[in-house]
């Protein structure tokens, strides 16, 4: 496939080409552009040039593209699924429902947009300005570049780009080179819908090289990025070199609290659902058990049935539960991270194992607060590691020790202690009686600490892609 730059479909100016394989049978997919920065400064450029005019369409009328759009999403949205499956392993009944997330994104960014309203300061609300009015109105930010995360790029693109476009701003879109071809493919549909060209660019190619040009770039007055935090940090100091408006879903080391009178089938099915979802490649999944010591052993039985039980499987067959990581890179690096940990004095209980770009489930025990993994050492795949706590102060203790501050979960019945847990807890969610994988379109999705800048989600995106202004009436009332 090829990427977009100013309406049409190009190769990079080089010729140079990434190549995108199913990680489950290594087969290749397609090839991608590896963008030079020449292709990076003229989609830039051309952004800038169609902003000037995409920011005076009415807000009725870009939002009329977007649903044409969506139509086109549930026409397409098979096929969407069936890619989002073979470029990254996403299991399929998973990448239908993150394809129709997207959909259901773009639509309700439609409606907000109608309800984005500015104030009005009264005139004499001091002195000497007893004839002043004062209002405020909300515009466009210019360029905003859109930086996409491989584990959920359908989802990350709808929250990204939708705000940002109905917005009245232009948008570059830098896919993950892990999952590109997904992306490709919404562009298109985008441009069938009628955006008009230079409104949404394409650039494909290396995060490193091609995101840093992107982020670095004079002429990009927004970023927002999912991805780790070391990318994160340095995209926030890309975008500082030009005071870009930056905003940032970084990595998270999320917290599963369960005290001894939380209802304890229903914690172990949180830990399928928040765990081992996507192969265990979710920023927000809970990543530290830290069990009340009087269940522990309980706790952790329910879960070694619930995982041995798993059907690993082709991800593209609807029966399949578990199966591969992004890549073969990926499940080497879990694969060291669980070594690591053991290494400390964690016992392996369960998994273990690496075949290839898969890793088995595995569960963790004797894991101690002082471990890497208990504090700031992020697994990105399907592993269980398991602390026992004394009480609820320790666990709260544990969990803020982290410098990740994404989500947080507790389990109990005792709704006084779920409520101070929520007040301590240090993260951006606290989900009580359930796993803190957990997200709305509408609720504020970001972290505190290391997990990142700003927020999320409908009830507060348009914040981070449009700017104030206060317009000032001098002497508009004369009596």
């Amino acid at each position: 496939m090829e990427m977009l730059i100013n309406g049409a479909w190009k190769q990079a100016s080089s010729g140079a080409t990434i190549t995108v394989t199913n990680p489950y049978s290594n087969a290749v997919l397609d090839t991608v552009p590896a963008a030079a920065q020449e292709d990076v400064n003229l989609a830039v450029a051309g952004a800038v040039e169609a902003q000037r005019q995409w920011r005076k369409v009415p807000t009725v009328d870009r939002s009329e593209v977007i649903k044409r759009f969506v139509a086109l999403l549930d026409r397409d949205k098979e096929e969407l699924a069936q890619t989002l499956t073979a470029e990254m392993g996403k299991p399929i009944l998973a990448a239908r429902s993150e394809v129709e997330c997207a959909r259901d994104t773009f639509l309700s960014f439609a409606e907000k947009a109608r309800h984005i309203y500015g104030t009005v300061i009264p005139a004499g609300c001091e002195p000497g300005n007893e004839k002043t009015v004062l209002m405020t109105v909300r515009e466009p930010l210019g360029v905003i570049a859109c930086v996409i995360p491989f584990n959920f790029p359908c989802w990350s693109f709808s929250v990204k780009v939708a705000p940002a476009i109905i917005a009245g701003n232009t948008v570059v879109v830098k896919p993950s080179s892990d999952a590109p071809l997904t992306l490709l493919k919404m562009g298109k549909l985008m441009l069938e819908a009628g955006l008009p060209d230079g409104v949404l660019q394409m650039i494909t190619g290396s995060g490193s090289t091609v995101g840093t040009w992107l982020c670095e770039h004079q002429d990009v007055h927004g970023i927002t990025l999912t991805g780790s935090t070391p990318v994160g940090i340095s995209t926030a100091k890309a975008g500082a070199s030009h005071l870009a408006h930056v905003t940032l879903e970084l990595g998270g080391n999320d917290a599963f609290i369960v005290l001894k009178d939380a209802d304890l089938e229903l914690a172990a099915d949180q830990v399928v659902a928040g765990r081992m979802s996507n192969n265990g490649q979710v920023c927000c999944s809970p990543k530290r058990y830290l069990i009340q010591e009087e269940v522990a052993e309980e706790f952790t039985q329910k879960v070694l049935q619930r995982l041995t039980a798993l059907k690993r499987g082709d991800p593209a067959d609807p029966e399949s539960q578990i199966s591969c990581l992004v890549s073969e890179k990926a499940a080497k690096e879990v694969e060291e991270q669980v070594n690591h940990t053991i290494a400390q004095g964690a016992k392996l209980l369960l998994g273990g194992v690496r075949e290839g770009s898969y890793y088995a489930p595995t569960v963790l025990t004797e894991v101690t607060p002082e471990m890497d993994v208990a504090r700031d050492l992020e697994i990105f795949g399907p592993v269980v590691p398991i602390l026992r706590v004394g009480d609820l102060d320790e666990a709260i203790e544990i969990a803020n020790a982290s410098s990740y501050g994404l989500g947080s979960s507790i389990f109990t019945r005792d709704m006084a202690g779920a409520a101070r847990a929520a007040a301590e807890l240090q993260s951006g969610a606290v989900v009580i009686n359930g796993s803190s994988y957990f997200s709305t379109i509408e609720m504020a999705f970001g972290g505190y600490k290391h997990s990142g800048i700003g927020r999320e989600g409908v009830s507060v995106s348009f914040d981070d892609v449009t700017q104030i202004k206060t317009v000032v009436m001098k002497n508009m009332l004369n009596f």
